[in-house]
């Protein structure tokens, strides 16, 4: 027999991810691999950034017939002289090395005050993923060209001097995204759109266009009005106040806040349609929303709040959340945060904790005066919050009610499963507390929940719905299942049924057997459709329990019976083992109560040994069958009961 090699960890196992190695053994740890698009979109950042720092006034992105897809700008062209300490072309490091960025030293005199690039992997990760990049830079009279293939360089740098007609500034980076590495190679080509167009929005007077080579079209968008027109355009409701828009950004004197950092806003409150809200950060869009957002958010409600204080419109009771002012906003926030911290290298959510106190320190001030200078529409708006809280209020006091009425009673009675599955959840209604106490401790706790009756329960036969929950035990039967009382004709809600089996535990005496008829009567009358889908059941404990003593090989061990006819063939069944009758002690159960823990499982809750009837109608269809109980429960069948005992009285053997 071969036997398997150990794997060797030493020195030489460690192996060191060089380059862009590790970007292409974890793509998913530096972007989304669903589609190309945000390999696409780190290219397109750059150049939102020139633009941002007030260098390009034009954006092209073209969609070509191979699958490729350029973007063009007009700004300062990537450096591509010598870098000082690496001896190796910039534009050529920018590609090639993880970490190698001009967005690291902001606000010291570096190439931008703001940007989104944060981790200097952007344009490193869209050339690893790429089977094929070219990159050309317009810059300083000169023109340089180098082509990559999968991250590596295969047309090193060529530098020309700028031909008479060619731009004077800008970068073009043409991309061919490798299809091994994304689900799907096809760019979503409405996402691409929608964040051209927002790019546009939060950058008044900058040219953005889409040229798509397959189908000859051609878009630009171009928004002087900036986030109000956006907004306005976007919105899914009518205003119910006009659109609340503003600015606000740090200068040198402020001691909070780096210099330019802030925040643009526009809001609108509707009473219905699906919210608008999109908000980004150094025009980086942010769709898990983040710290900015939460501060527009703390603004729009301190400020709301404030008003309703000053005009004393709160009513009594009444208490205003955040979430009340919140809900019913739309709104594009465009917010310029110094050395933003995203979270993950996608920038999906912005994370930097002072963007809560920068944007709320300009919308709270800002739309406060706004408000008292337009007192009608503070109050419109108050009124719209107010109706908010106060349907959530309501909720919740429906929800606390519903909760509240169970919990005066369940928590003592009711022992839970801890399974939600209601195909294998149970439920028993067991006779009497000490009975309950055995359920409890036998039972199978991941399935099995108990309930423990006190007493007979009320005969609900003419009863009328509205008033069972009068009864504490109707209430808690009602409540423990989930399922509201019903009849037989109505369509109820089943969706909150919590066990898939009710099953009925009580004594094998006359008193359970009452105990077992009143609860029947309970489900066939008020809750029928339970009985209809086989929900309901009866479970059988035994009366007897017969001690056979060890004989030879075999064991001594111990029979139940149902009842006299069992326990005479359990007997007979002995004595034909060699076993004399009265060498087999017979214990006689008084009732549930007596049974050990260990007992009630195995002849009543053990699934491999119990007996569990299904209730179900028989015989005779469901008017007849409600003419029978009527005869035995209704309160005016007195006569029709008498008569009844006495034509069939001697056929009951009862058990007294």
């Amino acid at each position: 027999m071969a036997v398997k090699p150990v794997p060797e960890y030493s020195e030489g196992s460690i192996r060191v991810l060089k380059g862009l190695e590790p970007v292409k053994q974890r793509p998913g740890m530096y972007t989304r691999t669903d589609n190309p698009l945000h390999i696409i979109q780190e290219v397109l950042d750059n150049a939102a950034d020139e633009a941002l720092a007030g260098h390009g006034k034009k954006i092209k992105v073209i969609l070509h017939i191979d699958g490729s897809v350029s973007v063009e700008d007009d700004g300062r062209g990537i450096p591509h002289g010598l870098h000082p300490e690496e001896n190796a072309p910039v534009i050529e490091l920018v590609f090639t090395r993880l970490h190698a960025g001009g967005k690291f030293d902001k606000g010291k005199g570096g190439a931008y005050s703001f940007s989104g690039g944060l981790h200097g992997v952007g344009v490193s990760v869209t050339n690893a993923l790429s089977t094929r990049l070219e990159v050309s830079s317009h810059r300083e009279g000169q023109f340089a060209r180098l082509v990559f293939a999968a991250g590596d360089v295969v047309e090193p740098i060529a530098i020309r001097p700028l031909q008479d007609g060619e731009r004077k500034q800008g970068t073009t980076v043409r991309a061919w995204p490798d299809a091994k590495y994304f689900d799907s190679a096809t760019l979503p080509l409405g996402e691409l759109t929608h964040l051209l167009r927002s790019k546009a929005v939060l950058m008044p007077g900058v040219a953005v266009s889409l040229v798509n080579e397959k189908t000859k079209e051609t878009q630009t968008w171009q928004y002087k009005g900036g986030l109000r027109d956006y907004l306005q355009q976007t919105l899914n409701g009518e205003p119910v106040i006009p659109l609340f828009d503003g600015e606000g950004f740090a200068d040198a004197s402020s001691e909070s806040f780096a210099e330019g950092e802030g925040a643009n806003w526009c809001v609108a409150f509707t009473e219905d349609g699906q919210p608008v809200r999109e908000s980004y950060v150094n025009l980086i869009p942010t769709s898990a929303g983040g710290t900015h957002d939460s501060g527009l958010r703390d603004g729009l409600f301190n400020a709301v709040k404030s008003f309703i204080d000053l005009h004393s419109l709160l009513p009594k009771g009444v208490k205003l959340l955040p979430e009340d002012v919140f809900a019913r906003a739309s709104y594009v926030l465009s917010a310029k945060v110094l050395d933003p911290q995203f979270q993950g290298q996608v920038k999906e959510r912005l994370n930097s904790r002072d963007a809560v106190r920068l944007v709320s320190s300009f919308v709270r001030p800002t739309l406060e005066l706004w408000l008292n200078q337009h007192v009608d529409h503070g109050k419109k708006l108050a009124e719209l919050a107010i109706k908010a809280a106060q349907t959530r209020q309501r909720a919740g006091q429906k929800v606390e009610k519903r909760k509240g009425s169970g919990v005066a009673v369940l928590p003592g009675k009711l022992t839970d499963c801890e399974s939600r599955d209601i195909a294998h959840n149970e439920l028993f209604l067991v006779e009497g507390d000490s009975a309950g106490g055995s359920a409890k401790m036998g039972r199978d706790k991941e399935c099995q929940a108990v309930l423990p009756l006190r007493g007979k329960v009320l005969n609900t036969w003419e009863v009328e719905r509205d008033r069972l929950f009068a009864n504490n035990e109707i209430h808690d039967i009602s409540v423990a299942i989930g399922v509201d009382p019903h009849g037989p004709t109505d369509s109820p809600d089943l969706s909150g049924l919590r066990y898939g089996k009710i099953c009925i535990l009580s004594d094998a005496d006359v008193d359970g057997s009452h105990i077992q008829v009143l609860l029947l009567t309970l489900f066939f009358r008020h809750f029928p459709k339970l009985i209809e889908a086989g929900h309901v059941f009866v479970a059988r404990p035994p009366l007897f329990r017969v001690d056979v003593p060890a004989r030879g090989k075999k064991p001594a061990a111990k029979h139940y019976a149902l009842d006299d006819g069992e326990l005479t063939a359990i007997l007979d069944k002995c004595a034909k083992d060699g076993v004399p009758r009265e060498k087999c002690p017979i214990s006689r159960f008084k009732g549930l109560g007596e049974m050990s823990a260990e007992q009630l499982w195995d002849t009543t809750l053990n699934p491999d040994t119990r007996r569990l009837l299904p209730v179900q109608l028989g015989n005779i269809d469901f008017a007849r069958t409600e003419a029978e109980i009527t005869k035995l429960m209704g309160k005016g069948e007195a006569a029709a009961r008498r008569e009844l005992m006495e034509l069939r009285g001697d056929e009951v053997d009862i058990d007294i």
